[in-house]
């Protein structure tokens, strides 16, 4: 018998996990009732709970790249190039990013950690032995709840990243208000949104399906508990800057 590597199985596992939540997600809509108090709360936790810190790093990095940014367009009289800039970086490249590492610090650890807790108490044997599906009940809520707290936090993150940038921008030289935002909104395009899109879903399912499965993978000693929590946390970052690298290198490779 061919003997398959442990990193290859591992990500098969991974994957297997990632199919049954998808299919479970289907029985979560028809069922919604019974975990929709768990998908409420992980928005509560992944979102709302990380507004104040999104809030901080938004105004900074607009702040920054207006700081930045600005003075040195105008001296070379390109300061119009400013409003791509700031689409750029802000919206489409390292905003997302950053919200993921936000995302991940705080819920991806919290998920692994809970789930791998569960699993060593036999709370998700005593699940099963009732004929509850774990997948449904436990993981969907959170897969869902993660998803969906990154797009909305990517579109809070831009939009008080760009008016971060307006205020730093009024010190240097004053603009109005709709004259500013009205070039933002000409530069941004439709394959900005959807390459931040395509990035919340895809971040928010990977950083929700590792921190899963790496709680559902612990055996039975209590010092598993916080070992799940490290691994999703840097399996999470890793993956995340790998897709993030390769759909900017498809975007403008498709922009080419």
């Amino acid at each position: 018998m061919i003997k398959i590597p442990a990193a290859i199985e591992e990500r098969l596992y991974r994957l297997g996990i990632f199919a049954r939540i998808l299919v479970a997600v289907g029985a979560f809509a028809r069922n919604r009732h019974v975990s929709l108090r768990g998908l409420v709360m992980q928005i509560y936790f992944t979102f709302f709970q990380a507004l104040g810190i999104t809030t901080m790093l938004a105004l900074g990095l607009g702040a920054a790249v207006g700081l930045i940014g600005f003075p040195f367009l105008q001296m070379l009289g390109q300061q119009g190039f400013i409003y791509s800039i700031l689409i750029i970086i802000v919206t489409r490249e390292l905003g997302p990013l950053l919200i993921a590492f936000i995302i991940i610090a705080r819920s991806a650890t919290a998920i692994a950690t809970e789930v791998a807790g569960m699993v060593i108490s036999h709370e998700v044997e005593a699940y099963v032995s009732v004929g509850v599906d774990p997948i449904e009940h436990l993981a969907v809520p959170r897969f869902l709840g993660v998803t969906i707290s990154l797009i909305l936090l990517n579109i809070f993150f831009s939009l008080f990243g760009l008016a971060g940038s307006y205020l730093i921008v009024q010190l240097f030289h004053s603009l109005p208000a709709d004259y500013y935002f009205g070039n933002l909104i000409r530069q941004l395009t439709v394959a900005d949104i959807a390459a931040v899109v395509i990035k919340s879903i895809i971040f928010g399912m990977i950083i929700s399906t590792v921190a899963i499965t790496e709680g559902l993978g612990v055996e039975r000693a209590s010092t598993e508990v916080p070992v799940a929590g490290l691994k999703a946390v840097t399996k999470s970052f890793g993956a995340c800057i790998a897709v993030s690298i390769m759909i900017a290198a498809l975007f403008y490779t498709l922009l080419a």
